[in-house]
């Protein structure tokens, strides 16, 4: 069986990687959820031990933060937010700077992948009215997403996993990793506004006028204190997936919104991304293969808590099978890893996925939200800004993580 659980493995990572099957209209999730029922079908893993394998808490957490999104989406708040960003009485550059603060703000409480998805398109109308090139602020609302969202414990899925799996908690991750996460933030504003240097100007023409959006204001209000009670919460003995499936259920309890609405904005393909990635790497790491590797490293003395291995694989990783799943195969495969070095996976996996447009999902949705608006965010578009700032970033990262301590070069 051990043959047959590689071959699985193998065939879902390089369609992690490639995104696709050539020739088949299968995606990542599919690949994924092929793998599971592979492994099944052919007895390798049998209902229980399938089960087991998947990481219930993780997957509960994830699903009450996108309720709590969905909340603040049907409240009208990311079109809002987007629409009084980009018509703000700044300068471009200025402006800039805005879109930097918003996406990186929001997206270290709320899932960035929810607030890209959200922002983008209104965001794109609103700078064309105002005869600005979106694209730009669009790589800025990408990266400061992506750096943004490594500040917390809630900020992308990869945090999530991390800290369940290390039983981390809120605040002192926010104390170790917060830092690393507002350098990347300058990174992303100092690299796009040298790229873009005199470009980001105002066309000549009049600026178009465009309508105003309201936020419902109730529901906001219930969204907000959902958010505030959630982080009280996070400071309890409460386990966290039930502190968020608790702020959930409230968020479902309305007469206004409808829940079948609400739970139409969860993304339950990423769900079952995630559940199917558990399995296929609970059943390699069953095989005793990846334990073996991982103790033949530390024997040689490159063992995953240094920083000159867990950098380029980071980066590597990030930007070939994505960040979500190698941190999902890292954390089945590495053995009571450090805390320190924990905080390290979170910054480094997060601020890695901004190097290329494909290295993580915000990046993706972003440029596909675009596309939609008639606006081409390109690869060497990104590129261009992606490499430097991500580079600065993790430089920047790993001077913070070695002078406090949490991890050694």
């Amino acid at each position: 069986m051990t043959s047959l659980i590689l071959f699985v493995f193998v065939l879902v990572y390089v369609g992690m990687g490639l995104g696709r099957f050539p020739g088949l209209k299968i995606d990542r999730t599919g690949i994924a959820l092929l793998g599971a029922i592979l492994l099944l079908v052919s007895g390798a893993m049998d209902e229980a031990a399938l089960i087991a394998a998947v990481d219930f808490p993780t997957l509960f957490i994830l699903l009450g933060l996108m309720i709590l999104s969905a909340q603040f989406e049907l409240a009208g708040f990311y079109g809002w937010c987007a629409l009084h960003v980009s018509q703000a009485a700044l300068s471009p550059q200025a402006l800039l700077g805005l879109v930097v603060l918003t996406g990186g703000g929001l997206s270290a409480v709320l899932a960035n992948d929810v607030v890209v998805f959200a922002m983008t398109p209104l965001l794109c109308s609103g700078l064309a009215a105002r005869g600005l090139d979106p694209r730009p602020y669009l790589i800025a609302l990408a990266g400061a997403a992506n750096a943004g969202s490594a500040a917390t414990l809630i900020g992308n899925p990869q945090n999530i996993l991390i800290g369940q799996v290390g039983g981390l908690e809120f605040w002192p991750f926010l104390a170790a990793c917060g830092v690393p996460a507002l350098l990347g933030l300058l990174c992303v504003q100092g690299t796009v506004a040298w790229v873009w240097r005199g470009r980001l100007r105002l066309a000549d023409a009049p600026q178009a006028a465009l309508p105003r959006v309201a936020p419902d204001r109730w529901q906001l209000g219930k969204a907000v204190l959902g958010t505030l009670v959630l982080l009280g919460l996070f400071a309890s003995p409460l386990p966290k997936e039930q502190g968020v499936l608790a702020v959930a259920a409230a968020m479902l309890v309305s007469r206004s919104l409808s829940s079948r609405h609400m739970l139409g904005l969860v993304d339950w393909h990423l769900l079952l991304l995630f559940a199917a990635l558990f399995v296929v790497t609970r059943a390699l790491a069953d095989t005793g293969l990846p334990g073996a590797a991982m103790a033949d490293l530390a024997a040689a003395g490159w063992g995953l808590e240094r920083l000159s291995l867990l950098t380029p694989l980071s980066l590597l990783a990030s930007n070939s099978i994505g960040n979500v799943p190698a941190v999902i195969l890292l954390m089945q495969v590495w053995p009571q890893p450090p805390e320190g070095a924990l905080y390290a996976l979170a910054v480094l996996s997060t601020l890695a996925g901004n190097l290329f447009l494909t290295g993580s999902m915000a990046n993706l949705i972003v440029a596909e939200r675009a596309a939609a608006q008639g606006v081409r965010l390109g690869f060497l578009d990104h590129a261009r800004c992606g490499v430097p700032m991500t580079l600065a970033s993790i430089a920047l990262a790993l001077l913070w993580l070695v002078l406090t301590g949490q991890a050694g070069l």
